[in-house]
């Protein structure tokens, strides 16, 4: 077959190019044609719609409205997706919290957060007070659909004429979405987002439902959020036992609490409950003549009296509820009574005592405040001391003030050492200088006790045994390094003490082990209750069981399971060494008669901070005195008064009580697993005369501190260094940063402690 050449090639493709480009054009003229022909005969049939004069003005109106309806629509829906918005969660819950807070024998010792009682049903609300508050605030509102156009220009008009201001434009709807999604800021965003809500209210709620929500949401001044919190708190009484003049007070206090609370402005609370009076009259709900006992006899509030007296424990206990409610564990109640452990006998006795002894002995030792928690064994929070005087400050030195703990850190270290399986309380260790760096700590004296078991450097509060400690626990793990050794060493003591109750986090520093992390009283006192309870972890808490408005039990502390954190042989061993520091060591001060006592003292450098953290079989405490600023006090030690004060708290809280007994502690003997007695004990292995000096004694002692220093004084670590080894900063009297404590003591011959 012969192929055409490249000429007649070319001459198809143009014809083809033609053909096609006329198929186009006759078609679109064809289509246009088609088109033209179409509209003409819709135009011919539309024709007979056609219309003149003010018909056609009403048909082009109409289509306007509609073309601006639509648009007006599209533009409300976006403007009313914010306000949607806000019920997309549980839009029922009430964000602040109202609590009642009882004792540990269920009498009510104090409130805290918003005065809120949502208990009382709307058929159980007193009729005056729901007309009452109608009159004034909605006289339409079981007429409108959550907006009142004509009750808004009524309210206008009739505030134009100097009616006085009595009512208000908004609806009671209106005014509740206000309350519950919205703030009071005035915005013409606010209120579009209020009348979208109110809309939305009104469709989700019946009108009932709506009015028992504003009758218990509204604030009305006091810090009281409803009508019957308002009842109480004004009247001291029952809602449904209220007056009629008494329900205008209340009605009069929904626009405007602050303004006519009748705590604030008794004559402005009297005058708009008569306006009250008369928008009832002119509501139809009640005559003229009803209302004039109430206008000479107007309504008079009680007087309110402060009464609370654990006002630290108190505020500490709330922040613990608003924690449990965050967390779910209240489910969406807000307005609950709280049964705590508080013990108002133990609680007075601490306030009564740290207000004599600062009284007393704050000018001589230079200090001014002082912290302490009382604890049971689980946690229990019996007592709570935040500072000096709450009027003067709130600030809550126990759970807040973060201060170094000196030799009362102690005890982690050594429980860390007896947990390794390394040491025991009868382990041979030797008192010897060492170093980590350029750092050398010292203990008291500049001297060393050489080759000695674990119990005396812990009685002796000797501060190189720590350190030693901490080397070993790292060499534990194979580590030959020992700067390396001690860091990993100091991990695992990081490791026990947060296990035991330290929430804070603890610095890694080479004085860590003997008190230079920053810890608080509280957990102080969670981390030696762990000792006392035979070694589970004990977190403070202060709501033992929570109910709701109803009286339903939603919570309790009981169904917590606490953790073993040490064993028990560790802590048999921990208690029987802890013992010897309050019988034998440097806090005799602390010892009670007839009770077996455990514990340490702390002291930080230059005295900044003094500490005794110790327990019973029933109790554990720790207190803390020192200064805010972090000034250094006139060498007051952990040994003087906050053994004190310890002592003087815990002897009146074991009076009349069974004394349960430490747990591996006996009489005083060792747990069954050790074998000799301390060699180092007195004769008699009893407290020195020291321990049992009157407190005149201790007075004339005090004053003598240039010549009878503690056993427990600060020692700076400047001395005794290596040739060619500066001191650390931390061991610098004057740095006041992270110094240590190094609690030593004298010869027994000068075993005397200053106060």
């Amino acid at each position: 077959m012969r192929l055409p050449n490249a000429k007649t090639l070319l001459t198809r493709v143009k014809h083809a190019a033609l053909a096609f480009d006329a198929w186009v054009n006759a078609s679109l003229y064809d289509s246009g044609r088609s088109t033209g022909e179409a509209y003409e005969r819709f135009q011919e049939r539309m024709s007979v719609f056609s219309v003149r004069g003010w018909k056609r003005v009403a048909l082009d109106l109409t289509s306007e409205g509609v073309t601006l309806g639509t648009g007006g629509a599209i533009l409300m829906l976006a403007l009313a997706q914010p306000a949607f918005n806000l019920t997309s969660d549980n839009w029922l819950k009430q964000q602040d919290l109202a609590v009642t807070f009882l004792d540990r024998y269920g009498t009510e010792v104090g409130r805290r957060g918003i005065k809120h009682d949502d208990s009382l049903k709307l058929d159980d609300f007193p009729d005056i007070m729901i007309k009452a508050l109608v009159s004034t605030e909605d006289r339409r509102f079981y007429e409108h659909w959550g907006i009142d156009p004509i009750g808004t220009a009524r309210a206008l008009v009739n505030n134009s004429r100097g009616g006085g201001g009595t009512q208000g434009g908004s609806s009671i709807t209106q005014q509740l979405a206000k309350n519950l999604f919205l703030t009071n800021e005035r915005s013409l965003e606010r209120k579009v987002n209020e009348a979208f809500l109110a809309l939305w209210l009104e469709s989700h709620l019946s009108k009932n439902e709506i009015l028992k929500l504003y009758l218990d949401r509204a604030y009305m001044g006091g810090g009281t959020f409803g009508a019957v919190a308002a009842a109480d708190y004004y009247f001291g009484k029952p809602l449904k036992d209220i007056s009629l003049a008494e329900a205008a007070m209340l009605a009069g206090l929904f626009k405007a609490p602050t303004k006519y609370a009748p705590h604030v402005n008794l004559p402005a609370a009297r005058a708009r409950a008569g306006d009250v009076l008369h928008n009832m009259v002119e509501a139809g709900f009640v005559t003229e003549g009803q209302i004039q006992t109430a206008l000479r006899n107007p309504a008079t509030p009680v007087t309110r009296q402060r009464d609370i007296t654990a006002d630290y424990y108190l505020d500490w206990a709330f922040n613990e509820i608003k924690g449990l409610a965050d967390a779910g564990r209240l489910r969406n109640d807000r307005v609950l009574t709280v049964k705590t452990p508080l013990d108002i006998g133990i609680q007075k006795r601490a306030d009564q005592v740290v207000e004599n002894v600062l009284r007393q002995y704050g000018d001589q030792y230079d200090v001014d405040e002082t912290a302490m928690v009382i604890l049971d064994p689980d946690g229990a929070l019996r007592a709570m001391v935040g500072g000096a005087d709450y009027g003067e400050s709130q600030f809550n030195r126990a759970t807040d003030a973060l201060r170094q703990p000196g030799s009362s850190f102690k005890p982690y270290v050594y429980a860390a050492a007896l947990a390794s399986g390394q040491y025991r309380p009868e382990t041979k260790v030797v008192d010897r200088p060492v170093c980590i760096g350029n750092w050398c700590p010292q203990n008291y004296g500049r001297s060393y006790a050489g080759a000695t078991n674990l119990t005396v450097a812990v009685t002796k509060s000797i501060n190189t045994i720590p350190i030693q400690i901490s080397i070993a626990l790292g060499k534990a793990m194979g580590i030959s390094h020992e700067a390396r050794a001690a860091k990993a060493g100091r991990a695992k003591i990081i490791e026990t003490a947060h296990k035991m109750g330290i929430t804070t986090p603890l610095t890694d520093s080479v004085s860590l082990p003997i008190g230079s992390a920053e810890v608080t009283v509280i957990d102080q006192a969670a981390g030696y209750a762990v000792f006392a309870n035979g070694g589970r972890r004990a977190k403070p808490y202060a709501a033992m069981e929570v109910r709701n408005s109803s009286g339903e039990v939603i919570y309790r502390h009981d169904d917590e399971k606490p953790e073993q954190v040490l064993s028990t042989q560790v802590v048999a061993d921990m208690n029987f060494m802890l013992n010897k520091v309050v019988e034998e060591g440097t806090a005799r001060r602390a010892q009670i008669e007839g009770v077996k006592v455990a514990g340490k003292t702390g002291t930080t450098n230059a005295y900044r901070d003094a500490w005794f953290v110790g327990y019973t079989g029933n109790y554990v405490g720790a207190v803390w005195v020192g200064n805010d600023d972090h000034s250094p006090s006139n060498k007051m030690t952990g040994g003087s008064l906050p053994a004190m004060l310890w002592h003087d708290v815990m002897e009146n809280a074991h009076q009349g009580i069974e004394l349960k007994v430490m747990p591996g502690l006996r009489d005083g003997a060792r747990p069954a697993a050790q074998v000799s007695s301390n060699p180092a004990a007195p004769a008699g292995g009893g407290a020195s005369a020291a321990g049992k000096l009157s407190r005149r004694s201790f007075e004339v002692i005090g004053g003598l501190n240039g010549l009878f220093r503690s056993v427990e004084p600060a020692v700076a670590g400047s001395g005794g260094q290596k040739p060619g080894f500066k001191p650390a900063a931390a061991a610098d009297p004057a740095s006041g940063t992270s110094g240590s404590l190094a609690e030593g003591v004298r010869p027994a011959a000068s075993r005397i402690e200053t106060r």
